[in-house]
């Protein structure tokens, strides 16, 4: 399950911005969007993630992805980043 990657990385970001930064740097190797999350944050960072040829994994909540990266609030992105 895909989830399982995101919550043994050893590098990641949780969040829209943290994302967006490591995205601009090319530092993403997967991302992860909740389903639920506002389209206004998550569309650019799909964008991003498709022009570069970046997997996309869909994740059903916020609630679910926050838990899988180990914190106790909901996530609209996250990513694991390169070695």
């Amino acid at each position: 399950m895909s989830l399982d990657r995101i919550h043994l990385a050893t590098k990641r970001t949780i969040g829209a911005n943290q994302t967006t930064k490591a995205l601009q740097q090319s530092k993403v190797r997967e991302l992860f969007v909740a389903k639920d999350a506002e389209e206004r944050v998550t569309r650019p960072l799909v964008s991003a993630a498709q022009e570069r040829g970046i997997p996309i994994f869909w994740v059903d909540s916020m609630k679910q992805l926050g838990k899988a990266c180990g914190i106790e609030v909901g996530a609209a992105t996250a990513a694991i980043l390169e070695d």
